[in-house]
């Protein structure tokens, strides 16, 4: 563990060290490896999916192995971080699995494996963390919740942010810039917190990691992160949320991710299973395809006004936090 080797007086340096490490790890890794990801088959209701045909799709499988890999190297690893370091693994490798099949995963089986783990996520934090958490943006703090439901709300949690993050990765860079800046907003969240320091850099490293991926995804892409890459960042958002200590602070720092996968979640649910065939029938979900399709919008007006949304909001939900 590099970390241990560094004198305190010294830690700018190896925070500097971390930085840099994780960006030439992951950018090393992009440039051997992506020649042999499978190619992306387009997608036939996307707004513009036939342009991700023939590209490398699947770069999860090396942006997560770039974070575990820089994580060990650099981060004091506890039990705890252990344990979701394998079930980030476990997401990428479902996720990556689907990608490289010929017969995409059926919803049923890709929601048992998201289930999993999201049940593993929950009772893990609950067993080393307990259940006490805060409203930092309305500065309440110290609220004990049933171990019960504090482990029900951490999977619907965990869940949700699987597949909002999911369901958000259709447009070149939009998935990687929108939850990049919730990542860091709860990285600061963190800092301002005085939270695990160690937990901090793991979260450091992602996010270093999904910059550097974004070198090549920016439009027009020339790499595709997948199911691999979108649903192991949904485990990894969801857990910088818990640590936070203000769970809830998720639906404001993930407001645009959750605003542009979640509403096609909800119409998906209402038509299937309320019967509600009109529901949002005005609606193209995904937003970003309602806003591409509908609204006239470039895929980098897309991107830059809801990276510019989700940065505004972010910054309310920091200075509260400060606050707190």
């Amino acid at each position: 563990m590099l970390r241990n080797l560094i004198p305190e007086q010294f830690v700018n340096i190896y925070y500097g060290i971390l930085i840099l490490a994780s960006f030439f790890i992951t950018l090393c890794g992009i440039k051997l490896f992506r020649v042999f990801l499978p190619k992306d088959q387009g997608r036939e209701f996307a707004v513009n999916g036939k342009l991700s045909e023939g590209k490398p799709r699947g770069a999860g499988i090396i942006l997560v192995i770039a974070f575990i890999l820089s994580s060990v190297l650099f981060v004091p690893l506890n039990s705890e971080l252990i344990i979701y370091l394998a079930l980030i693994f476990i997401e990428m490798m479902s996720g990556y699995l689907d990608d490289s099949s010929k017969v995409p995963w059926g919803e049923y089986k890709k929601g048992i494996i998201d289930l999993v783990v999201s049940i593993g996520i929950s009772i893990t934090y609950y067993a080393f963390n307990g259940s006490v958490i805060n409203f930092a943006m309305l500065g309440i703090k110290g609220v004990k919740i049933p171990a019960v439901i504090f482990i029900i709300l951490g999977v619907i949690l965990v869940w949700a942010s699987i597949n909002v993050t999911n369901c958000s990765d259709g447009v070149d860079g939009l998935c990687g810039s929108v939850s990049t800046i919730s990542l860091f907003t709860a990285y600061i969240m963190l800092f301002l917190l005085g939270k695990d320091q160690n937990f901090s850099s793991m979260l450091l490293i992602m996010i270093i990691t999904v910059l550097t991926y974004l070198w090549f995804n920016a439009s027009p892409s020339k790499l595709l992160m997948g199911d691999a890459g979108s649903r192991a960042l949904g485990v990894i958002l969801a857990i910088a949320f818990l640590q936070t200590g203000s769970p809830f602070t998720f639906i404001f720092a993930a407001f645009i991710l959750i605003l542009d996968g979640g509403l096609g979640l909800i119409k998906v649910s209402a038509i299937r299973y309320l019967k509600l065939k009109n529901f949002m029938k005005n609606t193209r979900t995904p937003i970003h395809d309602h806003m591409r399709k509908i609204k006239g919008w470039s895929d980098t007006q897309v991107v830059f006004r809801f990276s510019i949304l989700q940065i505004v909001i972010s910054l309310v939900v920091t200075a509260l936090a400060l606050r707190f």
